[in-house]
């Protein structure tokens, strides 16, 4: 495998929680190669029979941060860089941290139920398929290359890698050490009753985040109008407001017209001309209320010459 094709929209985030995942995989490797060896890492962090009978209670936790070797080490971390960044980015750090334990506690279920005489349990392989299936679940048809030759899409390829545990688990199951491929079914397992279970909340809004985007068509995007309302109904609208503002605070009533006197129309001042302006620029709610009153008064003397 080489490469997993993108969406151009995905959001530009960090993985921190892969990135912090990686790190204390590598961090415990380099104390496990140059301080205490591999033995001692696999026993003090590893699982093995008899540690629940021990209370040894943490290495079902801790052996997916050990590996047994530089290679198996690269391959998981590469496998986690692979997957683990979308992923991540689609539903956040802390949920896919728990995703990628929950995976890896299904992993040693597994190996407890199925292998438990196979050795020592190290590596992240169970939690990292785990990763996977939440993958191939959210986007199925990306593609990768398998050995760097072969276009395969990830849906394919995961149910390969199942196919494979589950012949291998069956071949070895009489064999001690070697790989635990009861493990990585169980991860894989696990990863899918996370994304399917029915009827628990949690899952349910897990697999809400998960779900795949909705399809708009491919119609061109058309223009919104700023406004669809005629311009009548703004100043309809404008007029309305005036009144409200006129119910609290009436202004002075005005001397009529000396009977024979004709009606002029009365000019505009530089006031009400720049009360038009601010409505023109800031709309009507940045009038004050002086201005209001202004407005109203111009409008009840034209519709008085009217």
């Amino acid at each position: 495998m080489t490469y997993v094709t993108y969406d151009d929209f995905d959001e530009p985030r960090n993985p921190q929680a892969v990135y912090w995942l990686i790190g204390v995989c590598v961090g415990v490797y380099f104390v496990q190669a140059t301080l205490v060896g591999d033995a001692n890492m696999a026993n003090w962090l590893g699982y093995s029979a008899g540690d629940l009978a021990s209370h040894a209670l943490w290495t079902i936790g801790t052996y997916m941060f050990v590996h047994g070797g530089l290679m198996h080490l690269l391959l998981n971390m590469w496998t986690l860089w692979l997957f683990g960044p979308r992923v991540e980015r689609a539903w956040g750090g802390s949920t896919f941290v728990w995703y990628y334990l929950w995976c890896g506690l299904g992993g040693w279920a597994f190996h407890y139920m199925f292998q438990r005489d196979g050795g020592t349990l190290v590596g992240a392989s169970a939690a990292i398929l785990g990763i996977a299936v939440a993958y191939a679940s959210r986007w199925p048809d990306d593609e990768v290359l398998f050995f760097g030759v072969v276009p395969m899409k990830v849906k394919w390829l995961v149910v390969f890698m199942a196919l494979i545990n589950i012949t291998m688990a069956v071949v070895d199951s009489g064999s001690l050490g070697g790989t635990a491929y009861a493990a990585h079914i169980g991860g894989m397992l696990a990863g899918w009753v996370y994304l399917r279970a029915p009827g628990a909340d949690s899952l349910g809004r897990f697999r809400t985040r998960i779900a795949s985007a909705p399809d708009y068509g491919d119609d061109t995007p058309r223009a919104v109008p700023k406004s669809s309302r005629p311009r009548e109904r703004e100043v309809d609208d404008i007029v309305a407001q005036s009144k409200a503002a006129v119910s609290r605070v009436r202004p002075e009533p005005r001397p009529s017209p000396r009977p024979g006197q004709a009606a002029v129309a009365p000019q505009p001042s530089t006031a009400l001309d720049a009360v038009l302006d601010k409505i023109a620029a800031e709309g009507m709610q940045s009038l004050t209320t002086a201005e209001r009153l202004l407005l109203d008064e111009w409008s009840q003397r034209l519709r008085d010459l009217s």
